[in-house]
């Protein structure tokens, strides 16, 4: 086995472990356990943060936090056919934890200048290596 194939295999189990400790931070910040949380580490990467809140303008689907590697947070809602993002985060494609909880707190009151709805291109999906420094710092 050569030394390139055994670099990128700890690169992205290297990634995968920082990118639960990203999502597991944020979790908790939100006021949510690991357990609430999905995690694709694959390209694109992305997350998903099942919150225990309903927003009164949805007032039959439950609110979630979904991320990936290209677009960062957004806020969105479930029923039968899956997540509709209501707004996006932008900035970073990992900000503070404490952002996350801003921007939710923003939806949650309703505020219109909460996020941008247009999803913001932050990156371009792959090169984990990027993202697994910017995680570890």
């Amino acid at each position: 086995m050569s030394i390139l194939i055994d670099f990128g295999r700890d690169t992205e189990f290297s990634f995968e472990r920082g990118l639960r400790g990203y999502v597991a931070a944020v979790a908790r910040a939100v006021g949510v356990g690991l357990e609430s949380c999905t995690l694709d580490s694959g390209t694109p990467a992305a997350a998903y943060i099942a919150l225990d809140w309903r927003l009164t303008r949805f007032p039959g689907r439950d609110l979630a936090l979904v991320w990936d590697e290209t677009h960062g947070w957004a806020a969105a809602v479930e029923d039968r056919d899956g997540a509709t993002v209501l707004s996006y985060l932008g900035g970073s494609v990992l900000p503070e934890p404490r952002a996350v909880v801003r921007f939710l707190a923003a939806i949650r009151a309703g505020d219109p200048e909460a996020g941008t709805l247009e999803a913001p291109a932050l990156r371009s999906p792959g090169n984990h290596e990027d993202l697994l420094a910017a995680l570890v710092r």
